[in-house]
This record gives structure tokens, C-alpha cells and sequence, in this order.
């Protein structure tokens, strides 16, 4: 499933390892809440940057945030832990991109558990702040079509919660 530029497209389209991303953190006390683990609104912001980054890398724009679609805590991260976020884009619309952002605790061993797993639509932005288009997405594997798949569900899903007003 390749999607190709339109006549009316300027971007070449770009494979979903283009713009692929990973950041890297050890926990540290400021990063921890009252229980001991991993503050939530800390991993919010980690996340929200890794989504930007793929999506500027991606748009070659700036962008901003339109929603996080999906959060999801699996399993808690103490402090002294290293952090791994890997972030990529699973779908693509005109102007927007969807992003997920997988977060795992890495042990020394290199063995690494899903902490986190989040969704979020980032718009491209021209230098007036306006909504402009995004490159096609070149799917290179099944997983990367099952995941644009997903994602087309993903986004009638939003299409439909804004028809509502959820």
C-alpha cells in the first residue's frame, strides 16, 4: 500500500523510517511523583516533543499538537530507570499526521518493557501558522500497513467524535 503524490503535491513522499525517532532518558527525582514512579505529565511532555520531532522531520513544517488520541499506562518506571521513546508516523491525512510514541523501561541488560503507548495528531504549519500539506506515507512492510490500516480507523473515529462534539 504505497501512497503516491498528487499532481497538486509538492513533497515527495517519504518512508515511515525517514522520519523515525527515539529520545532517550534516565530518571531522575525530579522526574517522579508522590508514589515513587515515573510523574505522568512528565512522560505527556516527553512524548509530545518525540511526536513533534517525527512530524516536523516528517513535514518538513513546523507543527503543533491537534490531539492526543490515545495514552495508555502499562507498567510504572522508577527512578534510575532509562526511558526509551520511539516515536513514528502511522498515518498521514492532507495536513495532519497521526504519531505513536511507544515508550519501554530499558534494564541493563538492554531487555526493554512497554511502559506507555500513545497516539497524536500533529498538523503541519506554513510560516503564516496555517495548516499546509504533509508528504504521502511510503508503507515498506506489512506491519507499516496494518498500522496505516489502524490508523484510518483512528481517524473516521476522531472524524466522528468531533461530529458529535466528544
Amino acid at each position: 500500500m504505497n501512497q503516491q503524490p498528487t499532481a497538486r503535491e509538492e513533497r515527495p513522499a517519504k518512508r515511515v523510517s525517514d522520519s523515525r525517532t527515539e529520545q532517550i532518558q534516565i530518571l531522575m527525582p525530579q522526574h517522579i511523583n508522590g508514589m515513587g514512579r515515573l510523574f505522568g505529565g512528565q512522560l505527556v511532555q516527553w512524548i509530545d516533543v518525540v511526536a513533534a520531532v517525527v512530524a516536523r522531520r516528517h513535514s518538513n513544517a513546523e507543527v503543533t499538537t491537534a490531539t492526543i488520541d490515545n495514552l495508555m499506562f502499562e507498567a510504572p518506571a522508577y527512578v534510575n530507570s532509562t526511558v526509551i521513546l520511539v516515536g513514528q508516523v502511522t498515518y498521514v491525512g492532507n495536513t495532519s499526521m497521526e504519531v505513536r510514541v511507544d515508550t519501554f523501561v530499558e534494564d541493563l541488560s538492554g531487555q526493554r518493557n512497554m511502559v506507555n503507548r500513545a497516539y497524536l495528531v500533529m498538523v503541519a504549519l506554513d510560516k503564516k501558522g496555517k495548516p499546509t500539506r504533509v508528504p504521502r506515507l511510503i508503507l515498506e512492510s506489512e506491519t507499516e500497513q496494518l498500522e496505516w490500516l489502524d490508523g484510518q480507523r483512528r481517524h473516521k473515529l476522531r472524524q466522528q467524535r468531533r461530529k458529535e462534539r466528544y
